[in-house]
Order: structure tokens, then sequence, then C-alpha cells
């Protein structure tokens, strides 16, 4: 079976929602996606090796570019489905990994700084940084935008994405369950 329902958890309000898996059939990644009070959210796995081949094109020592594949990425994707501006931050979003504690997602100004300490120029942070997700973003109805996310946790492991938006001076929340890592192998 090509698509598997999951579980959505909403905070305010609880209503309108679905989460689906889908196996893309050529690469075997696999997107998880949700749409719940107006946002959508998915996840796409990003192998190891496509992490890699991306960030060495763009100027990525083999060393550095293995730093970030040894991360669990994704392809991230926010679309406003509904009637009114959304806004998100990052910062408020979190991750947790089957038996610990939620985690934040790293802040691009985190990985700048391991960036610099690791010797990677400036061309290639910058080409970096536009590459993921933005930090903070309000999108009004039909917006969308994409980028890349990391996560601290193994390859073919598996953790619940907690995240966080606002709409109308609310606070909604929303869950991916067992969003699982790309292998090494995929």
């Amino acid at each position: 079976m090509r698509c598997l329902t999951l579980t959505l958890l909403a905070a305010w309000p609880l209503v309108g929602f679905s989460a689906v898996q889908d196996v893309d059939p050529e690469t075997g990644l696999v997107t998880w996606q949700t749409e719940t009070s107006g946002i959508q959210v998915r996840l796409t796995q990003i192998s190891p090796d496509q992490t890699r081949a991306f960030y060495q094109a763009r100027g990525f020592s083999p060393e550095a570019a293995e730093r970030y594949a040894r991360e669990c990425v994704f392809m991230t994707v926010v679309r406003n489905i509904g009637e009114r501006p959304i806004q998100h931050n990052l910062a408020n979003w979190r991750y947790v990994p089957a038996g610990l504690p939620p985690n934040a997602i790293r802040s691009k100004v985190a990985w700048e700084q391991l960036w610099k300490r690791r010797g990677v120029s400036e061309s290639a942070r910058i080409a970096f940084t536009w590459a993921q997700f933005p930090a903070t973003q309000t999108f009004a109805p039909g917006d969308w935008n994409q980028g890349m996310t990391a996560y601290s946790v193994p390859h073919g492991g598996r953790f619940d994405l907690h995240f966080v938006w606002h709409t109308d001076g609310r606070t909604h929340s929303g869950k991916l369950e067992q969003v699982r890592c790309a292998d090494e192998t995929s």
C-alpha cells in the first residue's frame, strides 16, 4: 500500500487534521505530509549521498559535507492552505527521538559558527544558509516555502516532529509521528 495514515495531534484546535506517508517508487525515499488548521507540513527524506553531493557541489570539502550528511536531513515544505496569514518560527519546533527528550532544530546561526570553525569558505556557507528552511516567515494564503532541516538522529532512526505556527494571535501545533531518517543506502 503506497499511503499509510499516520496520527496527527494538533493542540489548538483539534479539527480537520490528516497525515499521510508516501514512498517514491523510483528512489525509495519517503515523504510525510500533514494538513491541519490552514497549514500543510511536508518532510521528504534526503539521502546521505544526496546531501554529500549537494554540498560538495557548492564548495564544501568532503569532510565538511560528511559532517552534514551524518545528520538526518529532510526537504521541509510549509504551505499556507488556509484563508488567513500564518507565521512560523523554527525555534519553536521540536523533534523527539524515541525515548529521548525533545530537541530544538539546530539554527542557521549555530551551523554558521560550526562551518566557520571548520574553515568552510564564505561562498559555501552562503549556499548552505540559502538551502536551509527559513527560521521565521509569514505566509499569506497560498504562500509556501521549502528548505532543508536536519535532525541529530541516526540514519534509519525515527522521531516525532512537533511543529508550531500562529494565526490571528492564536498558537497552533501539530505533530508528525514516526518520521524515519533515510538509511545510508537510501
